[in-house]
């Protein structure tokens, strides 16, 4: 069974003959090992900076006392929900669309997709300033948070928050430049931003001379100048003549099928990414009924698990620019055998940190904190959870190249089925044990969303309706 057409594909189909850049050569032709370690290395990097921008703000938030360390652990769901829709589900889908109208050499519908990619950025925005600025502390009141511990929360949100919309331009546009497979770019604009953070954050949270002393305030707002300078750099190189992409706002005229082009499946991604940040919620509001000091363990030692999100997207960002240019230019057997060489990847480097955390929990937790209740819940969830981490790994990597392919189907709801098991099962264990139970009910939820994800592409989730136990030999070509 093939799967429908691209709807943008068949509307614009170019010549043949079009030049092909030696970038999108190398993704159609190279040997796809080297080239995903390649271009995954600096987009590891991209991603290990961002997450290193938000552990360096809570390293120095942790200094202000065990209620702020609470407080941003009750924002972080809502702050990752943001930044995984912008960089990896409505990102992806940017990179997606772009991958492939540039493997289909389709280079103006690239070129106009960048300014579509941006419209859809500042939309969604400015959604989610006005969503957390109204609802927060209803929000952060039902994951348990109270006292000090909300007020911190609600300071920090609305300083974040407010400038939501630096945080999607800055995604989206990195995630236009990954789309071409050029992973060094944004590499080297988000790892410049992250030295200047190391400076700032303190210098803001603490104060200096004539700069106040803001709190955990000085850290929201050092995190939104970074976003700031970095947006300006990538759209000072989208405008230069390094970029294989030339958009131009003369002349621009919006077209619906370009939206839904990026749309369908960054939309898909969104409820994956809504999915996956539920379930943290979900736990964090379970293990709030243990008090402050276990929200506070719980979400330092999850980080860890967001923190595999940068090591994976290392993959899952060329992945995205390899399969969506194959899938474009016709070579869905290699775009596969693409998607299965990288989960390979990301599973062994995944369960080999997740191990090490299981064996070390406190040399993770006493980065943060030495509180002895928050260092005993933390421990107890990463020996817990840890050992499956491999399962986290194998099944994201899978939803990235799904995300190449424009096939999310199986990949959103293999995330539906993670929450499910990890909502339920952790409210069952609740109600039978302790925290221990809550936390196996996670680690299970791990192991549905890998095996779920890799059983149904194995099945020929790209191609249509699945094939159990396999798909019939050709169905990929």
């Amino acid at each position: 069974m093939n799967p429908s057409p691209d709807p943008i594909a068949t509307a614009a189909s170019p010549p043949a003959s079009a030049a092909v850049d030696p970038r999108t050569r190398m993704l159609l032709e190279a040997p796809i090992v080297p080239t995903l370690l390649r271009l995954g290395a600096p987009n590891v990097a991209v991603m290990a900076a961002q997450a290193a921008a938000g552990l360096i703000e809570t390293w120095f938030v942790g200094k202000l006392g065990t209620d702020a360390l609470a407080g941003m652990a009750l924002v972080f769901p809502a702050v990752m929900l943001m930044q995984m829709m912008s960089g990896g589900a409505m990102g992806g889908g940017i990179a997606s669309s772009i991958a492939r109208a540039i493997g289909g050499r389709r280079h103006d519908d690239a070129n106009a997709l960048v300014l579509h990619g941006a419209a859809i950025a500042v939309g969604f925005g400015l959604t989610f300033t006005l969503a957390v600025l109204l609802g927060g502390r209803w929000l952060y009141g039902a994951m348990g948070g109270s006292g000090a511990a909300l007020d911190a929360a609600l300071t920090y949100s609305s300083c974040v928050f407010a400038g939501a919309t630096l945080i999607w331009l800055f995604n989206a546009l990195a995630a236009v430049v990954r789309g071409t497979g050029n992973m060094a770019v944004p590499a080297l604009v988000t790892c410049a931003g992250t030295v200047l953070l190391v400076p700032l954050s303190p210098l803001l949270i603490f104060g200096w001379g004539p700069v106040p002393a803001l709190g955990i305030a000085g850290g929201a707002i050092a995190l939104l100048l970074y976003y700031l300078l970095g947006t300006i750099a990538l759209v000072a190189y989208l405008m230069s003549s390094r970029s294989l992409l030339r958009p131009r706002l003369r002349g621009l005229r919006f077209r619906r099928a370009l939206f839904w082009d990026i749309l369908r499946v960054g939309l898909a991604g969104a409820v994956s990414t809504v999915a996956t940040n539920v379930a943290i919620a979900v736990t964090t509001s379970l293990v709030g009924g243990f008090g402050s000091a276990s929200i506070a363990g719980y979400g330092t030692a999850s980080r860890l698990e967001y923190l595999l999100v940068p090591l994976v997207f290392g993959l899952g960002g060329p992945l995205v620019a390899m399969v969506g240019t194959c899938i474009g230019g016709g070579q869905r057997q290699r775009a596969l055998q693409a998607a299965w060489l990288g989960a390979a990847i990301a599973f062994g480097l995944t369960e080999a940190i997740g191990l090490l955390a299981a064996a070390f929990p406190l040399a993770w937790l006493r980065l943060f904190d030495t509180d002895p209740a928050m260092l005993e819940a933390g421990s107890l969830y990463l020996r817990t959870v840890g050992p499956f981490y491999g399962f986290f790994g194998l099944g994201l990597t899978l939803y990235f190249a799904s995300q190449g392919a424009g096939r999310l189907k199986w990949p959103v709801l293999s995330n539906l089925a993670r929450l499910a098991v990890g909502a339920v099962g952790g409210w069952l264990a609740l109600r039978w044990g302790g925290l221990a139970l809550v936390f196996a009910a996670q680690a299970l939820a791990l192991v549905v969303y890998g095996v779920l994800n890799a059983a149904t592409v194995a099945a020929g989730a790209w191609q249509g309706a699945l094939q159990w136990p396999f798909p019939r030999r050709g169905m990929v070509s």
